[in-house]
C-alpha cells in the first residue's frame, strides 16, 4: 500500500498528533494538535474525526485509515484531502501566513524557495486566503494560459 518513505512520513505525522505520547490518538491529542495550528474545532467535529475509526487509533489503525482514504482517489483529491485536514472551518481556503508557518516548521519542511514557488501559482485573495482546491487543480493539471 505505502512504500517505506511514505510509512515514515505517516509515522512522523502520527507522532506529532499523539501529543501525550501514549501510542494512541484520542480527543485530547486532536484538540492539542488543532490548538497548535491556531484552530479550535468543536467537540462534534472531533467526535466525527474519531468516529472514522472502529476503536482506539494506534499507528496501524492510523495508517490503515489513510490507506482507505487514499485508495481509489486521484492525486488531486489526495492533495485536497491533505489541505482539508488544516481547514477546520471547511471553507476551502487557508490563511497564507498560517499555512506558511505550518509548511516551514513541521514534518517535511518547505524551504523558502519552495514556499515562494507555491505562492507564485496559488490563488490568494485580498484577505490573504489561499484557495487550496484551485491550487491542487493547478498543481495536478497545470496552470492554463490567460
Amino acid at each position: 500500500m505505502f512504500d517505506q518513505s511514505q510509512i515514515q512520513e505517516f509515522k512522523e505525522a502520527f507522532t506529532m498528533i499523539d501529543a501525550n505520547r501514549d501510542g494512541f490518538i484520542d480527543k485530547e491529542d486532536l484538540k492539542d494538535t488543532y490548538a497548535s495550528l491556531g484552530r479550535a474545532p468543536s467537540d462534534d467535529q472531533i467526535a466525527n474525526m474519531l468516529a472514522e475509526s472502529k476503536g482506539p487509533i494506534n499507528f496501524q489503525i492510523f495508517l490503515g485509515m489513510f490507506g482507505d482514504k487514499i485508495s481509489g482517489t486521484d492525486p488531486e483529491d489526495t492533495i485536497v484531502q491533505a489541505f482539508k485536514i488544516l481547514d477546520s472551518d471547511d471553507k476551502g481556503v487557508l490563511n497564507k501566513k498560517v499555512l506558511a508557518e505550518i509548511l516551514t516548521t513541521q514534518a517535511d519542511r518547505f524551504n523558502q524557495s519552495e514556499l515562494n514557488q507555491m505562492f507564485e501559482i496559488a490563488p490568494i485573495d485580498a484577505a490573504g486566503n489561499l484557495d487550496y482546491k484551485s491550487l491542487c487543480y493547478i498543481v495536478t493539471h497545470g496552470q492554463e494560459e490567460e
